[in-house]
């Protein structure tokens, strides 16, 4: 007969749960003290094309709400990874112009 393991072998635990003390705290710095990185990637996509934006340093919320502004001014699909943002297609002037307006410091970079 099989034994069912549970993987949270927590036998005590005081004041709540512990994962939310081991998160990291994530600035939200303002967007002049950005320093932005914008180039187009074809790697392992399937040979589809896609504007990556580095160097933020907000949180997930914010580079959320970020990121939904900058597809809707592109009219394209993107998520939202670690601390980039993707937006599908070759949106690079598009995305620095947006990005200038909004009070960021960004560049191309990349061929």
């Amino acid at each position: 007969m099989a034994q069912k393991k549970n993987s949270d072998r927590v036998v005590w635990r005081e004041f709540g749960s512990q994962d939310a003390a081991l998160e990291r705290g994530q600035p939200d710095r303002p967007p002049a003290q950005h320093d932005l990185r914008i180039q187009c990637s074809r790697k392992g996509r399937g040979g589809k094309t896609v504007t990556i934006i580095t160097g933020f340093q907000h949180r997930p919320e914010t580079l959320a709400s970020l990121c939904k502004k900058l597809k809707a001014r592109c009219g394209s699909g993107g998520t939202v990874k670690d601390d980039t943002i993707e937006i599908q297609g070759d949106h690079r002037q598009t995305l620095l112009d947006a990005l200038k307006s909004l009070g960021y410091g960004a560049k191309l970079s990349g061929g």
